[in-house]
């Protein structure tokens, strides 16, 4: 059985994505920080039929990248990465600090390319693969109080349409997500959004890119309606 890593496949949009490609006959390889919800997830997963692996993973660690890596390529022939996990710190950018733009652009930017680079030599020896960036449409247009979460967006999608034309006569897939803001646990321990529940639910948009992944682009804006 092929199978597909998911990073931050604990909660939100990278659970539901994790949910959604175990029932297109992956294996779906379930990679975050905390082991408990991956665990859930896999129960989950298992209950319904499919198939899943929990691996911890840092992706602010990128020794811990490679070598797990190297370890999964030993256990399961991999065919597809969803970059999902990322963070993000709002408000005015004067008063965003160091420390929270060094980390943001640590899990979005870096922890998605050096994933994929750890990931493509095994696409490359299978001759296809898919990889999904989870960008959100601050990889499209600036937003106020959301300065360096777009910074870091725009460089993930000037890094997949690079790829997307560098792999362009092979059958590797380079697919770039943007979503608008969904109801998830993400703006939990944030004010920037008064109510979530006016965005989509994750479920809804893993469904939307799922269906889509024909599409080298997919756009999803956070309104219902």
């Amino acid at each position: 059985m092929e199978a597909i890593i998911v990073t931050g496949a604990g909660t939100g949009l990278g659970k539901e994505l994790a949910l959604l490609l175990s029932k297109q006959d992956y294996h779906v390889i379930l990679t975050g920080r905390t082991e408990d919800t991956l665990n859930a997830v896999k129960q989950q997963i298992e209950q319904s039929g499919g198939s899943a692996t929990v691996q911890a993973l840092d992706l602010r660690n990128l020794e811990e990248i490679k070598e797990i890596a190297l370890l999964l390529s030993k256990k399961h022939t991999l065919s597809g990465l969803v970059n999902n996990a990322g963070i993000g710190y709002f408000g005015p950018f004067s008063e965003t600090s160091d420390t929270e733009m060094e980390e943001v652009f640590q899990t979005n930017v870096f922890g998605t390319i050096h994933m994929t680079k750890a990931i493509l030599p095994y696409l490359e020896q299978n001759q296809k693969g898919l990889v999904v960036n989870i960008i959100s449409t601050a990889g499209l247009r600036g937003k106020k109080h959301e300065a360096v979460y777009c910074a870091s967006k725009f460089a993930v999608r000037g890094f997949t349409e690079s790829l997307q034309k560098e792999y362009e006569a092979t059958d590797i897939r380079f697919v770039a997500a943007y979503m608008g803001g969904m109801n998830t646990p993400f703006w939990e321990e944030s004010e920037h959004v008064a109510d979530p529940t006016k965005f989509r639910s994750a479920t809804e948009v893993a469904e939307i890119i799922v269906n889509n992944l024909e599409k080298t682009e997919i756009i999803i804006e956070s309104k219902k309606s």
